[in-house]
């Protein structure tokens, strides 16, 4: 990679054995126009499926690494290996299978701009696929979640998100936000003990000490599918839920605890 003086986005892939939607995932960072980047994909297949893929994109603004220690599928854990040696000023965690619109780096590294508090910043989620009933399900689903998060913002940016991410559906995944570089390491990264919502757990978190900024655009093409569909089984969410909530209650006390629970199960559901 030629050297930089400045970067703005680092962009981080974690990879496992799809070659195909990596090169469509990375080719869409790369297209963006106007902040400069830096790609770091992360392999965890054993064999190095993706490196051909990413020797088929030929743009000097990659980096490859496999991981030392394949993990069989833990994205928290991969991230956690890539982020330290990000450089950019904001940070976006790509799924290998998501796409970024046009123009998003541009229109999110200037929301981070105009909001110097913020410390992540996200929006809409268009999903696609084959499957256009799981589509459906899903432009639904993110549709309402995004309703939420901007009635959220009238209560605060910090603790009235953070408290819909802990007691309501989630109102965005890992790709359709970004955060400060500066950000993630007073966090600790991501949770590899909450997965598969340790995107939830990490950006819960982010948000509740940092704040965000809602933008209203999308920030998102989610690839959706039965393999989505399936990881999210009622008994591990429960469990993983269960985790997050009780390191909340933890960090920030039983009162605030109780009123974030209350507050997104009874305020937020009237607004």
């Amino acid at each position: 990679m030629a050297a930089l003086d400045v970067i703005d986005v680092s962009v981080v892939i974690a990879t496992y054995r799809r070659p195909a939607e990596l090169v469509e995932a990375a080719r869409s960072a790369l297209d963006q126009h106007g902040p400069s980047l830096e790609v770091l994909i992360v392999d965890d297949c054993p064999g190095g499926s993706a490196f051909p893929a990413v020797q088929s994109l030929r743009d000097e603004r990659i980096t490859y690494f496999q991981m030392k220690h394949p993990t069989g599928g833990s994205p928290a854990t991969v991230r956690n290996a890539a982020w330290p040696l990000a450089r950019g000023r904001f940070v976006h965690f790509l799924d290998d299978g998501d796409i970024v619109p046009v123009g998003h780096y541009h229109a999110a590294t200037r929301a981070f701009e105009g909001d110097p508090g913020a410390g992540v910043v996200f929006g809409q989620i268009e999903p696609f696929g084959t499957d256009q009933s799981a589509v459906r399900r899903e432009r639904q689903y993110f549709e309402r979640a995004h309703r939420r998060a901007i009635a959220c913002q009238r209560f605060g940016p910090r603790w009235a998100l953070a408290a819909t991410m802990l007691f309501d559906p989630a109102p965005f995944v890992c790709s359709a936000a970004m955060i400060r570089r500066e950000c993630i390491s007073p966090i600790h990264g991501f949770d590899a003990e909450v997965a598969p919502v340790d995107d939830v757990d990490f950006y819960s978190r982010a948000i509740r000490r940092f704040g965000a900024s809602v933008i209203d655009r999308t920030t998102l093409l989610r690839r959706t599918g039965p393999v989505i569909e399936q990881a999210n089984s009622g008994a591990v969410l429960a469990k993983s839920y269960g985790r997050m909530r009780a390191k909340y209650r933890t960090q920030w006390g039983a009162a605030d605890y109780y009123a974030s629970k209350g507050f997104a199960r009874t305020v937020l559901k009237v607004v």
